[in-house]
């Protein structure tokens, strides 16, 4: 599975992600700076999963229209130490969700 890490989480975050996913950034992509639509189009050609901590792009972008599963991660701030502690469950989220479909995953 091709997973891209939104530009606003931090790139220690790859290492909490399966080993058998291929995870990238979006600044990695030469993404940087795109707008949520337009990002997303891209996405979806070169990726299966998209992990944010922005929690409108589901519902501001129609995540069903879109061949992607959307994992949007809820802490306090984006900082790896509280974008880490749900990382378990964001992995076994991304192996049971079908593209189209979108899950929020807040940190305890």
């Amino acid at each position: 599975m091709r997973i891209l890490l939104d530009e606003n989480i931090p790139k220690r975050l790859k290492r909490s992600l399966d080993t058998d996913f291929e995870v990238m950034k979006v600044v990695e992509r030469g993404w940087a700076g795109k707008k949520n639509g337009v990002l997303l189009r891209l996405v979806e050609k070169d990726f299966d999963a998209l992990v944010t901590v922005d929690q409108s792009i589901p519902h501001q972008q129609n995540a069903p229209s879109f061949d992607l599963i959307f994992i949007g991660l809820s802490a306090r701030s984006n900082d790896y130490a509280n974008l880490e502690p749900p990382m378990p469950e964001a992995n076994d989220a991304l192996r049971k969700m079908s593209p189209g479909t979108s899950r929020r995953i807040p940190a305890s």
